[in-house]
């Protein structure tokens, strides 16, 4: 785009990120992408853990799971986010950070409010609270990725601000998703969210110590202001304009391969953890099992995944990402074949950590290349909400489809071709990141011959 670094990002490994540590802008960007991934299970997958161990059906887990389409979203709201400050805060810790700490501190209330609540009341009290954490949640979203791109010095730095990103929203899914089912089973659900909200103040400490970003500021001064037709026209279209009179006829092309390619990812994620409890798998053995053989494939993933891209580019990472993907989560099928095996539940578990750690790297450094200076909030929210929103709805049914199976195949058979189908459906990715990265070497090959 106009203003884009002149570098391509380049991606970093976990050798890159953890030498850099003492730099403070990349310790502060494994703080912030901690506080993004620390809200994200505890409204999804996390929270259908607990629902089923009350007795939730399979597909009241489903639906609710519908509130995390408050993060495919989040393009609505963002504009704001690239223009304004939060309201009080605006002043003191300008845009970026303002809304940062606005929304860290919602999402931190809001899950101290669902562990009071509880689901003794009922899904409805327990589901408004998860709303406004996911709603919040999707806020923080949009001001940190905005934050990582804007406060890159080049192309170099953004592939190590995004490594960084990668490596602290893991730990957070670590602890949402492995960390928490242990500290469950001895204190109760309730008091564990009670402290995961207080692990929100991992987000507040790093907000107070980043530096609010200048390269975007500079560039909002040459527009105008928001109140005004022009500038409301140009925060509003003006991020889908200069995204299209870019990439041109390639921007769709993007938006549908981003669309599709964590498709198999959403649709299993409201089943894997009743999954869990339905093969007799304990929380400890769940948890132990995440925090060891998943941890370590998911690091081995983020390695994987920045070292491919420095060695062969973003669409070859891009597209083993879109392979390797459907084939993990088709092998959740295995469990039900061999029980609550835990040889088997280890070696499941890896694959699928490894796989979505490196295509979670290869789309968030991918994703963050298409954005440009003064658009940054709202351009990577259109594309991080494209690549959620048709996961997020299908998800919804996931628990509809198992129990739609179940009197034919019984219990795990349904949940057998439940993971099946939805590796299946990963296929349309691949063939669209093939036929993007054609049409990209095209239109290099056309613009180097160019005089």
């Amino acid at each position: 785009m106009s203003d884009k670094k002149s570098e391509t990002p380049r991606k970093h490994g976990l050798g890159d990120v953890f030498s850099a540590l003492g730099r403070p802008k990349v310790a502060v960007m494994m703080g912030l992408g901690f506080s993004s991934g620390l809200p994200f299970l505890l409204t999804g997958n996390t929270l259908g853990y607990w629902l089923r161990e009350e007795g939730t059906s399979l597909k009241a887990i489903g639906f609710l799971s519908w509130v995390g389409l408050a993060y495919s979203l989040k393009y609505l709201w963002a504009p704001l986010m690239d223009r304004l400050g939060a309201p009080l805060l605006g002043r003191w810790l300008g845009r970026r950070r303002s809304w940062m700490l606005a929304a860290q501190i919602i999402v931190g209330l809001g899950l101290i409010g669902m562990a009071m609540v509880g689901t003794h009341a009922g899904l409805t009290e327990i589901g408004i609270f998860a709303v406004i954490v996911a709603f919040a949640s999707a806020t923080q979203d949009i001001v940190v990725d905005a934050w990582r791109i804007e406060s890159a010095e080049d192309g170099e730095e953004l592939g190590l601000l995004s490594s960084a990103y990668q490596l602290g929203y893991r730990g957070a899914l670590l602890a949402t998703d492995a960390l928490i089912l242990a500290l469950a089973a001895r204190i109760g659900w309730a008091n564990s969210y009670v402290a995961a909200g207080i692990c929100m103040a991992v987000g507040l400490t790093a907000t107070l110590w980043a530096i609010e970003p200048r390269q975007a500021d500079l560039t909002l001064q040459a527009k105008a202001p928001l109140w005004t037709p022009r500038g409301f026209f140009d925060a509003v279209v003006g991020p889908f304009i200069d995204f299209f009179a870019t990439h041109k006829e390639l921007g769709v092309l993007m938006l549908v391969a981003v669309a599709l390619y964590r498709i198999p990812d959403f649709l299993m994620g409201p089943m894997a953890n009743p999954y869990y409890h339905d093969l007799g798998i304990t929380k400890d053995t769940v948890a132990a099992v995440r925090g060891t053989f998943g941890l370590a494939a998911a690091l081995a993933g983020i390695a994987a995944g920045g070292l491919s891209a420095v060695r062969l580019g973003f669409f070859p990472t891009l597209i083993a990402g879109a392979v390797l993907q459907p084939l993990a989560v088709a092998a959740f099928a295995l469990l039900s074949l061999s029980g609550s095996h835990p040889g088997m539940f280890s070696l499941v578990m890896a694959v699928d950590n490894f796989a979505m750690a490196y295509a979670g790297v290869a789309l968030v450094s991918y994703m963050s290349s298409l954005t440009g200076l003064g658009y940054t909030a709202t351009q990577y929210a259109l594309l991080s909400s494209t690549y959620a929103m048709l996961g997020k709805f299908l998800k919804g049914f996931s628990g509809a489809v198992v129990e739609g199976l179940t009197p034919a195949h019984g219990l795990m058979g349904a949940y057998s071709l439940f993971f099946i189908g939805a590796g299946l459906v990963g296929a349309p990715a691949l063939i669209m990141f093939v036929i993007l990265a054609k049409a990209h070497h095209a239109r290099e090959a056309r613009l180097a011959a160019m005089p």
